[in-house]
């Protein structure tokens, strides 16, 4: 889609033209008239436009004049002249200043409608080829410093390429700088990253050919001019409210030094974490970090020997200390990462041991492997923190589960040697030392009935052997397994059996003597064959 200008000092000319267009089957996006040169030459200063369709010979400025102004001003726009018969000489100066064609008065519908379709479609051509022209350089640009960043990262370069790279911004590569940039972005935060609006702002400080970017993800990585002061770009982007963590290499001479610089900056911006009050992080603020350490291996084993119990703020308590700034920023950041390894690794032998216990809930470990996957050492240490709280719940919970099933098997054999004697639940949480309520629950919960239930069975389980085996009278049986009462025991028996103790008796008998017959018979047969 295109904008069109008509020009023409009369308006009749400049209606029928314009009702001309509105009938084309490409319709124009807009299609704005002027009267003369130097009301077009406003428009096309304010708005963007394509094509001028103009008459040549105007008052106060002319369609010559006009197409020469756009031309001095580097305005792009195409131009179809209209001209009358005695103007010819002047259409042929118009074609030598560029017009796309000309058309005589008065204009004809089908001519008018074949130049401008021409004009148009020249104008959607030159536009494809820009955007593929535009491509093909952006991706040029993107292998290039694809190359670079790899020969940053240790790939090999030869000595042609490295001349040739340095040849490209032989000033730059003189003296230069790296500077790793991080957002300082919390964990959940909503917005997308403005690497591109802080890469502007480095064009801006240090000029196109004062900047290069060589990385954007995970995060962003400039070389920069050396001769700039460090503070000036931290202070740009302070303007601009852009929240960012700086690590700046000192300066480097010479593309061969890339790889190098890049381990140094690599080691500051992890440092950056240490320190997440310095907006901008040199050199000279980690040259006297201690170099030698021994881990605290003493208050970790304290620690964990929290695990399982209620006293999670102590937990907390002892993370933070830890991790307290004072001691961390003693240290090369190395300390802190061995420190980090060392928890999680405690973590994992204490997960091992309850891990068949914890069905499908499980800690969240991966995730606390590195550091730097955090927006700050903050955030590392609250996750941490979170996972250790995680990791104490559970072992409380499989500490009282394992003293739970002691209990339950003690109090299960207690049943089992005591069930012939008067025998309540009070009895039995008192013998395993447990709080009435909470035995009968956890009773329920892990042998799947209640405790007068499960007592009844056991009792009425002893009562049906007695019956089928033995001759005694139903009361002698119901008092051996510890029923008061003839009454009682009957009651219990008919509605666990749906039948008297006695039908149970006659059943069992009939049912032995079936059995012995069917034998006997059995063996009568095989003696006679």
């Amino acid at each position: 889609m295109i904008n069109i200008l008509i020009v023409d000092d009369q308006k009749h000319i400049r209606d029928g033209l314009q009702a001309m267009l509105r009938q084309f089957p490409l319709q124009p996006g807009h299609i704005y008239s002027a009267a003369n040169g130097i009301e077009a030459l406003e428009l096309l200063r304010q708005h963007d436009i394509q094509l001028v369709i103009t008459d040549i010979r105007m008052p106060d400025m002319d369609g010559l004049e006009l197409m020469a102004q756009t031309s001095q001003e580097r305005l792009t726009v195409d131009y179809l002249i209209i001209s009358g018969y005695s103007d010819f000489a002047y259409a042929q100066k118009a074609i030598g200043l560029g017009a796309k064609g000309y058309l005589l008065k008065p204009v004809k519908r089908e001519d008018l409608q074949a130049s401008v379709e021409h004009v148009w479609q020249e104008i959607e051509t030159r536009r494809s080829l820009s955007s593929s022209l535009e491509q093909l350089s952006r991706l040029a640009r993107e292998a290039d410093r694809k190359e670079l960043r790899m020969y940053m990262q240790g790939a090999a370069g030869d000595e042609t390429w490295i001349a040739e790279t340095e040849q490209q911004n032989t000033e730059l590569w003189r003296s230069y700088r790296l500077c790793l940039l991080r957002e300082e972005l919390w964990i959940n935060q909503p917005g997308a990253s403005s690497s591109h609006s802080i890469e502007s702002i480095a064009y801006r400080v240090y000029g196109r050919q004062g900047c290069i970017c060589l990385q954007h993800r995970p995060y962003l990585i400039l070389a920069v001019d050396a001769a700039v002061d460090p503070d000036v770009f931290p202070a740009a982007l302070a303007a601009e409210q852009v929240e960012v963590i700086t690590a700046m290499t000192g300066p480097q001479q010479g593309l061969r030094s890339l790889p190098g610089s890049y381990t140094q900056g690599v080691e500051l911006y992890r440092h950056s974490f240490l320190f997440p009050e310095k907006r901008c992080l040199l050199p000279r603020h980690i040259e006297r970090l201690e170099q030698q350490w021994e881990l605290p291996y003493e208050e970790l084993y304290a620690l964990f020997q929290l695990a399982g119990t209620k006293n999670s703020g102590s937990i907390a308590q002892g993370i933070s200390g830890l991790f307290h700034k004072d001691v961390l920023q003693r240290y090369h950041i190395r300390y802190t990462q061995q420190l980090c390894r060392a928890v999680v690794q405690m973590m994992e032998e204490y997960e091992r041991v309850i891990r068949p216990y914890m069905g499908e809930e499980a800690l969240d470990l991966q995730c606390l492997r590195n550091l730097f996957d955090y927006p700050g050492i903050r955030d590392y240490i609250q996750a941490l923190q979170q996972q250790l709280l995680r990791l104490n719940q559970f072992y409380y919970d499989y500490k009282c589960s394992y003293r739970s099933s002691q209990d339950l098997n003690e109090a299960i054999r207690f049943i089992h040697e005591n069930y012939h004697k008067p025998l309540d639940l009070a009895m039995v949480s008192n013998h395993v030392s447990l709080n009435y309520a909470y035995f009968s629950n956890q009773f329920k919960k892990n042998i799947g009935k209640g405790f007068a239930e499960y007592l009844r069975d056991v009792r009425l389980d002893k009562a049906r052997r007695l019956l089928a085996e033995t001759d005694q009278r139903i009361l002698e049986i119901a008092s051996m397994v510890g029923y008061e009462s003839y009454k009682s025991f009957t009651r219990a028996f008919r509605e666990a059996m749906n039948m008297q103790p006695t039908e149970y008796r006659l059943l069992t008998r009939r049912k032995l003597e079936r059995e012995e017959d069917y034998r006997d018979t059995h063996d009568f047969e095989v003696r006679s064959t």
